[in-house]
């Protein structure tokens, strides 16, 4: 199933009442759940804030609905050094990244 369907229909959520909340036609809803149309970057940007996903999620590259605040610093600040890293690498460095990160605040 499409994820924008899934979280749709986890909502409860009509086709149109996603339409009313993104303020765009029934139609584009219906495309977009289909596979027929792909969500502009500003569409993804306002279904995350939506659901409260990651962009990540929608596009099927994570199986992570949201990032902590500390995944999101790491992933914004690394992106380029995990293209071609599996998910499992990605989380290792991450717990790494975490570590680190908790090692400095302590020395503080």
């Amino acid at each position: 199933m499409n994820r924008i369907k899934q979280l749709r229909i986890e909502k409860s959520w009509t086709q149109t009442e996603l339409a009313d909340r993104l303020s765009c036609a029934i139609s584009s809803i219906a495309m977009y759940e289909t596979g027929a149309r792909k969500p502009s970057l500003e569409v993804l940007i306002k279904l995350s804030e939506i659901f409260n996903c990651s962009i990540d999620y929608l596009l099927y590259k994570s199986e992570i609905r949201n990032y902590d605040k500390d995944e999101q610093e790491f992933r914004s600040s690394y992106q380029k050094e995990m293209d071609g890293l599996t998910e499992q690498e990605i989380a290792d460095a991450l717990r790494f990244y975490k570590e680190m990160k908790k090692r400095v605040s302590e020395k503080k």
